[in-house]
């Protein structure tokens, strides 16, 4: 049985691609448009609240659900879903962690997946997640621009805000809202087969995407740590050279280890990362504005082997630079 759990706030377009999903995966395997397990527990689905009341959707709607959470009919093979909660700010993401609902939740949460259930939520939910301990020492994600707060709150987890869905031992998290998707379709070809979610895929006319780092806007994900902005804007200033962490380090007037505590307390990545990611967001902006070709390009930001440069604008980006450009 799959259980969308939702919070008050909680997302409609998270728990509506969901239940679509799920809905879509249940069809085409009754339909025998697709080989699916036989049991058709697998793709039953539920929508619950804490207390089986409704909830008010993030815009303000009741949203019905058929029951409670009741963890007595919940055991291996079973998957909990929280869809995401509208909380897109670090202040309001505060505001969501001192609710006693949440709080609740969380601690259910905990107890479903000692109990063997998978455990997964998108976008904001995964602080939910994070809050309750079951991400400690364990590799998640979530959306991207709320990343730095993520890795102050819980730095017991290792964050890999880039990715679009990350799974460690049976928890999954997903980035922003939309991403719920992304996570559906890795519940349904984990509970059924890969082919049954690559089907509901296109039926639903949904793109592979396993990076959120194409969405990233460098910007937003600048901090205040006067060490951090000031490593950041080395690396701007050399673009088109090699810099070295001890060079950063002298920069920010931190030592190199200080410096690299810095940047993952604030930004969740490595100061190695740190300097791929400002050099893809300047070749972006190259790329989209200037018709340069890509090893122009990739010299300009300080790659004098074009085909590294690809590799890393790839794994940065998600896709190729020929890719990025012929998208705008």
């Amino acid at each position: 049985m799959l259980i969308h759990l939702v919070l008050d706030g909680v997302a409609e377009s998270s728990l509506g691609v969901g239940l679509d999903i799920i809905g879509t995966a249940a069809r085409l395997a009754k339909a025998g448009l697709v080989k699916a397990p036989r049991r058709d527990s697998v793709l039953h689905q539920r929508v619950v609240s804490l207390d089986g009341a409704p909830v008010l959707s993030g815009a303000g709607r009741p949203i019905a659900v058929d029951g409670a959470l009741n963890l007595r009919h919940v055991g291996a093979g079973d998957v909990i879903v929280v869809p995401g909660v509208f909380a897109a700010t670090e202040r309001s993401i505060g505001r969501l962690l001192e609710r006693d609902d949440v709080s609740r939740g969380g601690e259910l949460l905990v107890r479903a997946r000692s109990k063997k259930a998978v455990v997964a939520a998108s976008c904001s939910a995964t602080f939910v997640l994070g809050a309750s301990g079951l991400l400690d020492h364990r590799r998640a994600t979530t959306t991207w621009w709320l990343a730095p707060e993520f890795a102050r709150r819980f730095p017991d987890v290792t964050l890999a805000s880039d990715r679009m869905l990350v799974e460690a031992d049976g928890v999954l998290t997903a980035g922003s809202a939309f991403a719920h998707a992304d996570l559906l379709l890795a519940i349904v070809a984990r509970i059924t087969t890969p082919s049954v979610a690559r089907l509901v895929a296109r039926y639903l006319v949904l793109d592979n995407r396993p990076s959120q780092a194409r969405y990233m806007v460098m910007e937003h994900l600048r901090v205040s740590d006067p060490a951090v902005q000031a490593a950041e804007q080395f690396i701007s200033s050399n673009l088109t050279r090699q810099v070295s962490i001890d060079e950063l380090a002298h920069a920010a007037a931190v030592s190199p280890r200080t410096l690299a505590r810095r940047i993952q307390a604030g930004l969740g990545m490595t100061p190695h990362k740190l300097v791929q990611r400002v050099r893809v967001t300047h070749a972006t902006h190259l790329l989209e504005t200037t018709t340069a070709s890509v090893d122009e390009v990739a010299a300009r930001v300080g790659y004098a082997d074009a085909a590294a440069f690809r590799r890393v604008f790839r794994q940065v980006a998600g896709e190729s630079p020929r890719g990025r450009r012929g998208r705008n």
